[in-house]
């Protein structure tokens, strides 16, 4: 079986930088993503020293400019003949409303239309690659969306931090279920999860003092859906603890689903 090819986005630390240890322990090709280039080779140059001295590959690109976005997936494309994996890991929490250069919110712009651009940009090089897989980060916070106020989005004006951060892991899993669709016979799956509770960066931020699972811990499904060959029979699932959950009830209108997808292809010109 050949070595697989995994980008994990934001694994310079947290979840993703756990993740992107395991898969290397587990004998994948992994190429980390990050914001920043200095800490991009941090994570590198440790990463290497404890997996057998072998470098895995990096891209930079900040998640919040469509432009650098379009750049990374064109540069992986010119240079991979395969993807395996695509890990939509990266995230982020923001306490202040702020704005792309789109007109978005940022954390409705970085956790939700960023992946959405990154997968629709390789999913050429995933197809050509299939049975290839594509596994977004979620939460149950998701949970917390009950409606959908179409008039605010996607600015989101009457903001809120919690309730912007629930809406784009919501978006999340609504991408994952339409693309799931769109996917059917083309070997490409596509599956969502809900890490836990986990005590990275973003946590600590966003709500200090509140206890979580360690990073490795946090991984642990996003390792299974990458590698587990069960998981690789399964598309359009949502999972918790490395088995399938239900998400609610929301997520599944196809309504909802099909808005969501067509606001994210107005908004980043897919």
């Amino acid at each position: 079986m050949a070595t697989p090819i995994i980008l994990v986005t934001g694994s310079t630390s947290g979840i993703g930088r756990a993740t992107a240890a395991t898969l290397l322990s587990r004998g994948a090709e992994v190429i980390l993503h990050g914001r920043d280039e200095g800490r991009g080779r941090e994570a590198q140059k440790d990463l290497a020293k404890q997996h057998g001295g072998t470098k895995p590959d990096l891209v930079i690109a900040d998640l919040s400019d469509q432009l650098r976005i379009r750049q990374t997936a064109a540069d992986i494309s010119s240079r991979y003949t395969r993807l395996d994996v695509l890990l939509n890991n990266a995230g982020t929490y923001e306490k202040k409303h702020r704005l792309t250069p789109e007109g978005a919110e940022m954390t409705f712009a970085v956790n939700y239309l960023a992946p959405f651009l990154l997968t629709g940009l390789l999913l050429p090089l995933l197809r050509k690659s299939a049975p290839s897989r594509i596994v977004t980060v979620a939460s149950t916070a998701h949970e917390d969306v009950d409606r959908i106020d179409w008039d605010d989005l996607p600015a989101i004006t009457r903001y809120d931090p919690w309730q912007a951060y629930a809406l784009s892991k919501f978006a999340d899993i609504t991408f994952t279920y339409r693309l799931a669709r769109e996917l059917e016979g083309t070997g490409v799956t596509a599956n969502c999860l809900h890490p836990g509770v986990t005590d990275t960066k973003l946590l600590r931020g966003a709500f200090p003092g509140i206890p979580g699972i360690s990073a490795e811990e946090g991984a642990k499904t996003s390792v299974y859906l990458a590698l587990s060959p069960e998981a690789g029979g399964v598309s359009g699932g949502y999972f918790m603890e490395m088995k399938a959950a239900r998400s609610s009830a929301l997520t599944h209108d196809r309504a909802v689903q099909d808005r969501l997808w067509k606001m994210a292809v107005k908004l980043t010109g897919r």
